[in-house]
């Protein structure tokens, strides 16, 4: 097993983060002494980190070698590829590479971060810009996928050449860019692909994704069917060929459109300022939305995610100046990302209360994805003809899936991987050659902290438990607080009872041991959580505090 992690004569790949889960992208290749990371994203949080919202592949890593690290690049622009720059970029101290739009939404995080003079940032052209980094050359591969200027990276080494997709899916109706085509991407096959690191989100869809032009025509029929009807469309906010799609689609049924969302308004902003929306329809605010007849404005609101301070939600709430009544109609143009269910679900439940009509992609042709079905997969591999498969983006059942489908289709090797495989790609047979950390990080407040670390373990613990409070005055007398128990109606003859408990366990103490504080605390803490037990059948957090003392646990 490798201990030597610097890249010695051979070609290197390390996820921190995107493989085993879909988000996060951190990618590192290692070549000739050198490393070279592709994305860095973030994630955003669930259940299981109370009180956060974003989460962070840890770093540690190539934090450690950042004199050997040359340049981050960006494949494109979603939040699971650049989350993470305006909060890391800065450490690590190395340029950035990406495409224009790309390059426009991370330099207003770096500016809002307030550390954009610090980084350099390098625009490269969308249109199959090429430029070299020590012992890579790295040239963008325009693919369509749900936003603007969505790539792959062709990565030329001396051990062969890489294709790493980034997110992509094929289109023949992008509406937004122009994606490489067959020809050209046989081409690159024909010159000979070693590795093909592939985004494996869709892989257990049998159907293509589908096409954007499609949906065009899924949204115009279906907001025609709304006559006299006040209609909203959510949608993601990056996807700028849907963006476009909608602005036609008011114009040609004739409404004016209204947008309500801060982050539409700064990616309409941002795509306009690339050269993308240019025939966009001049917007209208809200008051002059409310003002038309409800059959005369279309509005595209955030929020479809269930997001609880995004516009659909707010609406949903009556919390917004955009007002719908029954009989309005609210078109989900998204899918469902896992683990938005329930939040999804809360929204759509108060709109269908007051009677407005709801239409999703599973009634309509109103949405597709943005990653690859089995045809597309199986269409990259003949085209490409990679040597070696490595499946990324995706849990471990879409990876393994994946590994199958493309061994199955004449790849002659798959590698499955995990954040923190060091995986050699050449010379040689490729496969795994050692595990590096590869945990995660949380942002709690202000603070990048552990996600496995005290404070945010405590506070899973208290959320599922409750908490004890046990504060001792001089005499040793104690005095009870209950957070969190379901003991409401009880909750007085509890603490009455856990009391005598903790004076009776107190009492049991006896010459030295009574006198000592780690003891004293150690023995009011257990017996405060044994009644806890006994009273609720829970098992809170307990802190025990002595008044007076110097030490409290």
């Amino acid at each position: 097993m490798k201990k030597d992690f610097t890249p010695e004569n051979e070609l290197l790949f390390l996820a921190l983060g995107g493989s085993g889960e879909i988000g996060m992208n951190v990618n590192l290749y290692g070549c000739n002494g050198k490393w070279l990371m592709v994305d860095l994203g973030m994630t955003f949080s669930g259940n299981e980190y109370p009180g956060v919202d974003l989460v962070f592949a840890d770093l540690e890593f190539i934090e450690e070698r950042t004199k050997d690290l040359l340049g981050i690049v960006l494949t494109h622009a979603h939040e699971d590829h650049i989350g993470a720059v305006p909060y890391f970029a800065g450490e690590l101290g190395v340029p950035l590479y990406a495409t224009p739009f790309t390059a426009d939404l991370v330099m207003r995080k770096l500016e809002e971060a307030g550390i954009a003079c610090e980084i350099e940032l390098n625009i490269i052209p969308d249109d199959h810009g090429s430029f070299d980094l020590g012992p890579f050359n790295v040239t963008y591969i325009p693919l369509a996928h749900s936003i603007a200027e969505g790539n792959a990276l062709l990565i030329d080494t001396p051990y062969g050449r890489i294709f790493h997709t980034g997110d992509w899916k094929l289109d023949e109706e992008p509406i937004i860019g122009e994606p490489t085509t067959e020809a050209e991407l046989t081409a690159m096959g024909d010159e000979g692909i070693l590795a093909l690191v592939c985004d494996s989100t869709n892989v257990f869809n049998p159907a293509p994704s589908g096409s954007e032009g499609a949906v065009h025509r899924g949204l115009m029929e279906e907001v025609a069917l709304h006559t006299g009807k006040r209609v909203v469309v959510t949608t993601f906010a990056s996807n700028v060929a849907r963006l476009q799609t909608l602005g036609d689609v008011a114009r040609e049924t004739g409404r004016q459109l209204c947008v309500a969302g801060r982050s539409l308004d700064r990616i309409i902003e941002v795509a306009q300022d690339n050269g993308y929306l240019q025939d966009f329809p001049e917007l209208i605010d809200f008051d002059t939305a409310m003002g038309l007849p409800r059959g005369e404005v279309l509005i595209l609101a955030t929020g479809g995610q269930g997001e609880p301070r995004a516009a659909l939600a707010r609406i949903a709430e009556e919390n917004h100046p955009i007002e719908l009544v029954r009989g309005d109609v609210v078109l989900f143009s998204s899918r469902q990302i896992p683990g938005n269910e329930l939040s999804i679900g809360r929204v759509q439940n108060q709109l269908a209360a007051r009677g407005i009509t709801m239409v999703t992609d599973r009634q309509s042709e109103i949405h597709v994805s943005g990653h690859p079905g089995r045809p597309e997969l199986e269409a990259l591999y003949g085209w490409l003809r990679p040597e070696v498969l490595v499946p990324v983006h995706g849990e471990m059942r879409h990876m393994q899936e994946q590994a199958r489908l493309g061994l199955s289709s004449g790849i002659p090797s798959a590698v499955v991987q995990q954040n923190g495989d060091i995986v050699r790609l050449a010379p040689g047979a490729p496969g795994k050659l050692a595990e590096v950390l590869a945990g995660r990080l949380v942002l709690d407040g202000d603070i990048i902290a552990p996600a496995d670390g005290e404070a945010i373990t405590m506070r899973r613990r208290m959320a599922r438990d409750g908490m004890l409070i046990v504060v001792l005055d001089e005499r040793m007398r104690p005095t009870l607080e209950s957070i969190g128990l379901p003991l409401d109606e009880d909750l007085q003859d509890f603490l009455e009872e856990a009391s005598a408990d903790v004076v009776a366990a107190l009492g049991k103490l006896k010459g030295r041991a009574a006198k000592d504080v780690d003891e004293v605390t150690e023995t009011a803490r257990l017996a405060a959580r044994r009644a806890a037990k006994r009273w609720s059948g829970k098992k809170p957090q307990v802190r025990v505090i002595l008044s007076g003392a110097t030490s409290a646990r």
